[in-house]
């Protein structure tokens, strides 16, 4: 942990890019998920084999969901990525589209092309749980991207996105279109939409504490002691 993260009160949730730029600054995925677990919600961050494509790379944005089902064919005529094309052309600023793709492994559903249209867009990053592909050129781009595995199959003929904007088990998280999404060099966090101005209020409380502590510690205070009167560790 960084001694220069300050704490701050959030901005209003109506003026999204200045939360992120904020969140980004000053928060980090565990003391998020920390926050979460005081609340409760103890399964909200995603599983450890959902790791980023590069850890220096932040990724602070709004779920937009996508189902995938496994198939095993494409039927003549068929465009086996309407609706994957349809949710990447639909996508807003400050956008994080969630992929679900279940546990097949054979799907790798994002690469270098959706990541050039994404940027076009304004989206800020990709979750999934499939696979990735193109990582030289999505790293290249500086595109946040947490994902389940790195392999070059294309998803025609293994995967096709079934419903969009629908609830979503990613990573062993329920994701809704809409929620928070959190990434860094930990994981990623989901913070559910109902909840979200209670989790960032107590996370820049904590992170005042936890600057404090960590002050306290550098000044060779015990540890066992600091705990005591600030009760962060």
């Amino acid at each position: 942990m960084s001694a220069d993260r300050s704490g701050q009160s959030p901005a209003s949730s109506g003026d999204f890019a200045a939360l992120a730029a904020q969140i980004r600054e000053h928060l980090f995925v565990a003391l998020l998920s920390d926050t979460l677990d005081s609340l409760g919600r103890r399964h909200q961050a995603f599983a450890p084999n959902i790791r980023p494509l590069d850890e220096q790379l932040v990724l602070v944005g709004r779920a937009r969901t996508g189902l995938y089902r496994e198939v095993f064919h494409v039927a003549e005529g068929e465009n086996p990525y309407e609706l994957e094309i349809a949710l990447i052309d639909d996508l807003k600023a400050g956008d994080v589209p969630v992929l679900a793709c279940g546990i097949s492994g054979r799907i790798a559903p994002w690469g270098g092309l959706l990541t050039t249209a994404c940027i076009a867009r304004g989206a800020v990053g990709c979750i999934t749980d499939g696979l990735v592909r193109d990582i030289k050129a999505i790293r290249t781009l500086g595109f946040p991207v947490h994902h389940g595995g790195i392999g070059p199959l294309d998803s025609k003929g293994r995967g096709v996105m079934a419903a969009i904007d629908v609830p979503v088990e990613c990573g062993g998280v329920e994701v809704h279109s809409g929620d928070l999404m959190v990434g860094d060099a930990d994981g990623v966090v989901a913070i559910p939409r109902a909840i979200e101005k209670d989790v960032l209020a107590r996370a820049f409380e904590r992170i005042a504490k936890e600057n404090e502590t960590e002050a306290a510690l550098r000044r060779g205070e015990k540890l066992g002691d600091v705990f005591a009167r600030i009760g962060i560790l």
